[in-house]
């Protein structure tokens, strides 16, 4: 049985995915930290503008981890954790706690996870699209 290699989230991509979100949330006049995670939860890359709250920060890693531990965008697992919801009684206690407001998005190559971007400081939608256009850049 052989298996094709996919090549892994590099130091360039994750470059690209953190300016192309700052870019986003500056042409919105918002001011973001973003987070750049390997497929093994290993920081690639971070930026944090010291205009953003200081919390901004660990949110933008805490949305990233999110994204890469549950391979799906932070905006589509809020309703999961709320009662009843498929992780209503997930466990948090992992290497970070998982955080499950928009603005996590997984990164995807050839249809295997390959890390994920994470952006704190705007309103949570904003957060969303503007990981969501980093993660756009890559294709």
């Amino acid at each position: 049985m052989s298996t094709t290699a996919v090549a892994p989230l590099t130091t360039e991509d994750a470059e690209l995915l953190v300016a192309t979100a700052r870019r986003a949330a500056e042409e919105a006049g918002v001011t973001v930290s973003v987070t750049v995670l390997d497929a093994g939860g290993h920081l690639l890359a971070f930026r944090r503008d010291d205009r953003a709250v200081l919390i901004s920060g660990e949110t933008s890693t805490r949305k990233a981890y999110t994204a890469l531990q549950l391979n799906a965008p932070t905006a589509d697992l809020v309703d999961a954790v709320q009662p009843g919801g498929l992780f209503h009684t997930l466990p948090t206690a992992l290497d970070r706690p998982l955080l499950f407001i928009a603005g996590g998005v997984p990164v995807h190559r050839e249809g295997r996870l390959i890390g994920a971007v994470g952006v704190g400081g705007g309103a949570p939608e904003q957060d969303h699209g503007f990981a969501t256009a980093a993660v756009q850049a890559l294709a």
